[in-house]
């Protein structure tokens, strides 16, 4: 294979939110999302935005050096240096420091709001789907709409379910990056030998029926294997709940958590594992059971296809997510990284950053940048026809991305959120508890979280 891949009770306000992950370090290097995020601060919101509103940008002059502050998502240091060399060679009098600042999104944030203490802060810094939030009510970042503006950014072109992510109360407050979906893997041998069609199952119900064929006939541990705790759990079981109709939050509301639609969605996980026995808990990463033949289908990142691709020695499949008995479309959530711009920054480096940032993020880079690593393109024109042309199994991830869904609040936005519904999967997976009762007491802690660390940060 060629490098085309070295590889989210009371309502608040709306929040609109939204990585395919390289295998050059191994599979188990996937960096799909934070589980927490860092410590909320501040006292209120709409500072950052304030500070920077009435700034008149045509009358500043762009700082001669500005630091980018990243993970490498999917291992594209030496992607991102080249982009750095072109847009310097475009912009002579500014220089782009390019830092690592973490091996993940989590210590990416940790390290920017320790900086905000009184450290050296990046001016450009990777937000993830889980950490964005953070530094919005932590006054880190700043809106980028006026720089929009100033410097005639095509927005319609970028694509809509990713743009929107970073919106909230009116401003954007990143722009799309290194962005995933989940995918449905599925071995082709395995499905042959089944007299399986070679096709992804429209709904889990489906596959549900087949899946015991599957065992017999392919001789696998397992149908599917789910993730464990640690593999961000609840990022990837949002699209059972949402074919189920239900949601591990509606805004700020959390009743839905343990309505029955939701019930029904994770009961079914657990019948699968618990008492069906077609599925699996992963005792790793579960891309690696798939790779090994050891099961026949997953769900995981679009970024852990390259490795998939290089670890496998079968024919693979992939296909959209299925859907449930509610909802057959709409189902797939997306992930990864944006890039915000530091609030803390002179408004000279953040003119400076929104150049570097316009450049990063144009057609062509989104394109470079998707085939260099196998995240989604951020661009509706960025042409992907020579990547999907040699790895065609891009290209279904690709045409999911108009079928993707706004991440609940409940997972991306509160502190905590993501984690404890992560704990709460691993239980009802793991043993045969009552999922009812288990989504009430998540319900529970979720409130809690929201009514004394969020709302108070919110006005509400």
């Amino acid at each position: 294979m060629s490098n085309l891949f070295p590889r989210p009770g009371t309502s608040g306000p709306t929040l609109s939110r939204r990585g395919l992950l390289a295998s050059g370090a191994g599979l188990t290097a996937l960096a799909l999302a934070a589980c927490s995020g860092p410590a909320v601060g501040g006292t209120g919101t709409g500072a950052s935005q304030a500070a920077t509103d009435e700034t008149d940008w045509s009358s500043v002059t762009p700082a001669g050096e500005i630091s980018f502050w990243t993970n490498h998502p999917g291992g594209s240091m030496d992607i991102e240096k080249k982009i750095i060399e072109g847009f310097q060679a475009e912009n002579p009098d500014i220089k782009v420091e390019l830092v690592t600042a973490g091996k993940n999104y989590e210590e990416v944030a940790q390290k920017f709001q320790t900086a905000q203490a009184g450290g050296e802060a990046g001016d450009l810094v990777v937000i993830s789907d889980v950490t964005w939030f953070n530094y919005y009510l932590n006054k880190s970042i700043i809106p980028v709409d006026g720089l929009w503006e100033h410097f005639e950014f095509e927005i319609d072109d970028y694509r809509d379910a990713l743009i929107k992510d970073y919106e909230y109360e009116g401003a954007h407050w990143g722009v799309p990056y290194a962005r995933s979906t989940p995918l449905f893997y599925y071995n082709k041998e395995h499905f042959a030998t089944a007299g399986l069609a070679d096709e992804a199952p429209k709904t889990w119900q489906e596959f549900g029926e087949v899946a015991p064929t599957l065992i017999e006939k392919a001789g696998v541990q397992a149908a599917f294997a789910f993730p464990k705790e640690d593999q961000y759990p609840g990022w990837t079981l949002a699209n059972v709940i949402w074919g189920y109709g239900g949601a591990w939050s509606n805004e700020w509301d959390f009743s839905v958590l343990d309505g029955p639609e939701t019930v029904e969605g994770m009961q079914f996980v657990q019948d699968a594992v618990r008492k069906q026995k077609w599925g699996m808990v992963a005792s790793s990463d579960q891309a690696e059971a798939f790779a090994s033949g050891a099961v026949s289908t997953v769900v995981q990142s679009t970024g852990s296809l390259a490795g998939i691709l290089k670890s496998a020695t079968f024919d693979v499949g992939v296909g959209f997510l299925p859907g449930g008995p509610k909802a057959t479309d709409m189902v797939c959530p997306t992930g990864g990284a944006g890039i915000g711009i530091a609030a803390k920054s002179s408004p000279e480096k953040q003119l400076a950053a929104a150049m570097f940032l316009q450049y990063l993020s144009n057609p062509e880079n989104s394109a470079t940048f998707s085939a260099g690593t196998g995240y989604m393109p951020t661009r509706k024109s960025a042409d992907m026809k020579a990547a999907t042309a040699e790895v065609p199994q891009l290209s279904a991830a690709v045409e999911q991305l108009d079928h993707t869904r706004v991440q609940d609040l409940g997972r991306v936005a509160l502190p905590g959120g993501d984690l404890n519904i992560a704990r709460m999967t691993q239980t009802v997976m793991t043993s045969d508890v009552d999922v009812q009762q288990q989504l009430t007491e998540l319900r529970g802690t979720l409130e809690q979280i929201y009514e004394t660390d969020l709302q108070p940060k919110l006005g509400g």
